[in-house]
């Protein structure tokens, strides 16, 4: 059964365990995810940077906790309080949406996977503001045992589209898969990226995070050097991370296969480790970590011709 938003859970399927925000459990008996829900009124995440659907608050296996909330301050329409592993689609490096350049002040412009938003008098984009939601569009989620399913349905700026995430638990392995539908008369030139927001046992940032890749990593612009390096096929943490400090840099090397969308951030300490894969080569990696949280962000690209379909995934192997 597919249900609308606004909340769009069927009587027939059991409440969400987490009355504080819409939200879902789904369990395989090796994971067990929380899971928000999208949803323009009430929901956990209603800023205008990432995409609504699949965020994770909670990921447990047996033993160790994936994800949970890594930032200070809350605010349900700042641009970053929100749980990973979360997605952004953009336009361009900048990070707009489709139509921000065409349209004109107090005009629209739209988000995937949030909705037609109206563009204010700045002339440039800031992907860390928030915007005036116009339409939200329409959400459909429907969910068993041990998955869920987004579709969201949104037309505005001269696009239009059905976008359906669904989320899998198999065996150790969440799987994301992804399918955008260009219903529209435009192409839609697109990067998306996933920003991970790795929260691994509550421990913090440092020597006994080990974050490694399958090629030998070169630097774009290198982190501060006394607070990780990059050697080999491995970024090193030199100290625990203080809070308020950044370990930053665009990360290079990678081949144009997406054998090499293959990334391991784990910890010493505690023997949690997540291996992530994607199934498309990658475009670009931005690196970003603080004392709270570790995000290895590999972009890839998403164009979408006019009428046609692009299908992507994710695959998340948990210890």
């Amino acid at each position: 059964m597919i249900f609308p938003l606004l909340l769009c859970l069927a009587a027939d399927l059991p409440p969400a365990p987490y009355p504080d925000f819409p939200s879902a459990q789904i369990s395989n008996g090796k994971l067990t995810a929380k899971i928000y829900l999208p949803d323009a009124r009430d929901g956990y995440y209603r800023g205008t940077r990432f995409d609504w659907s699949g965020q994770i608050g909670s990921l447990t296996t047996a033993k160790h906790e994936y994800f949970g909330k890594w930032f200070d301050r809350y605010d349900p329409k700042l641009h970053d309080a929100i749980q990973g592993p979360v997605e952004e689609f953009n336009a361009d490096e900048a990070g707009p949406g489709l139509g921000f350049d065409e349209a004109k002040v107090g005009g629209v412009f739209l988000r995937i996977g949030v909705g037609v938003v109206k563009k204010p008098a700045k002339k440039s984009y800031e992907r860390f503001s928030t915007y005036e939601i116009v339409d939200p569009g329409h959400w459909q989620v429907k969910r068993g045992k041990d998955w869920i399913s987004f579709v969201h349905t949104l037309r505005g700026a001269g696009y239009a589209y059905e976008y359906t995430k669904t989320l899998k638990l198999v065996d150790q392995e969440m799987v994301i898969e992804h399918i955008l539908h260009n219903t529209g008369k435009k192409d839609m030139v697109l990067t998306q990226y996933n920003h991970q927001f790795l929260v691994m046992d509550g421990k913090p940032t440092g020597p006994e995070t080990e974050v490694t890749f399958p090629f030998a990593v070169k630097t774009k612009l290198a982190p501060k050097p006394e607070l990780a390096i990059v050697t080999g096929t491995k970024v090193v943490y030199q100290r625990e991370l203080a809070k308020g400090e950044s370990a930053f840099g665009t990360l290079e090397g990678f081949g144009q296969t997406a054998a090499d969308y293959d990334i391991r951030v784990g910890r010493r300490d505690t023997g949690a480790e997540v291996r992530v894969r994607g199934d498309r080569p990658i475009e670009q990696i931005v690196f970003w970590s603080i004392r709270t949280t570790v995000c290895p962000e590999p972009y890839i690209r998403v164009d979408t011709r006019a009428g046609k379909r692009t299908k992507w995934s994710y695959r998340y192997t948990f210890q």
